[in-house]
């Protein structure tokens, strides 16, 4: 297996995985979208709510506002000493208390206030209610860390997907540059550079063949390598995406050993 950074930048990571299977290409996939724990808001407890939004659709709203995730300060509440019922080590508490003083004030996400400077809202932009004067919302919510395959609000990714590398095969004598691949490859990976048609940017090619049917001289083919990916990450902002490719390796690295140890323990108590 072989990891090449193709870009990292922000929240984006754009990496080529070669030497592996589909199978375990759609493996890391799966676990970053549904193993790789953050934090999210839970539980809320309203205390007062006189905005036009109702009470579960603001603890709704509440859930999906992603939160910056310290996985070495916090743990998941089945893990936990305290078996799930609430402590300083897997549940954190956040609160919000604004009252309209004018026409039309929203309440975002930075007028949550959280008990962990380092853990809050990955944007404070987010718009939680819009209120009338003198109306109000006050609440208690409580956040803990949890795993996409219990509820969206925990997948610490908004974009993870994959593709088959692509393999673009030009036959320069063939080819007399007519443009006309040029023109209809819709990722515009293809160029004519003084007397020969290259290939500007294979990383962006979707597979979807237009330049191979639109040549009229069949001096394109197009193929793939099925042992190469190229993979797209995009984080919700919890989690720097570089980290959230380590933390979904190192489940399945686990994953698979506690089925190496379960098959040979099977395999064991078999030839018993």
């Amino acid at each position: 297996m072989n990891v090449k950074i193709i870009r990292l930048e922000g929240n984006e990571f754009r990496f080529i995985l070669e030497g592996v299977d589909v199978s375990v290409a759609n493996a890391l996939r799966r676990v970053m979208l549904a193993e790789v724990p953050s934090m999210a808001i839970d539980e809320v407890i309203i205390i007062e709510n006189t905005s036009p939004v109702f009470d579960e659709m603001l603890a709704h709203r509440l859930g999906l506002i992603p939160l910056v995730t310290d996985l070495e300060s916090y743990v998941l509440p089945e893990e936990c000493d305290c078996k799930g019922e609430g402590c300083i080590k897997c549940t954190l508490t956040l609160t919000l208390e604004k009252e309209a003083e004018e026409e039309g004030v929203i309440v975002y996400s930075s007028d949550l206030q959280s008990q962990d400077p380092v853990v809050r809202p990955v944007s404070d932009k987010i718009p939680i209610a819009k209120m009338a004067r003198g109306q109000r919302i006050v609440l208690e919510a409580h956040a803990k860390l949890g795993k996409g395959k219990v509820h969206a609000k925990w997948q610490p990714v908004s974009t993870c997907a994959y593709k088959y590398m692509p393999i673009l095969e030009i036959n320069q004598e063939k080819c007399l540059r007519c443009g006309d691949c040029v023109s209809f490859c819709p990722k515009k990976v293809l160029a004519i550079e003084g007397e020969k048609l290259v290939v500007k940017n294979i990383f962006d090619c979707s597979l979807c063949k237009s330049c191979e049917e639109s040549c009229r001289f069949d001096a394109i083919k197009v193929s793939w390598d099925d042992k190469s990916f190229i993979f797209n990450v995009e984080s919700t902002g919890a989690l720097p995406p570089s980290d959230i490719v380590r933390v979904a390796i190192n489940i399945l690295l686990r994953k698979l050993s506690d089925l190496e140890e379960g098959l040979s323990i099977a395999v064991k108590e078999e030839a018993h």
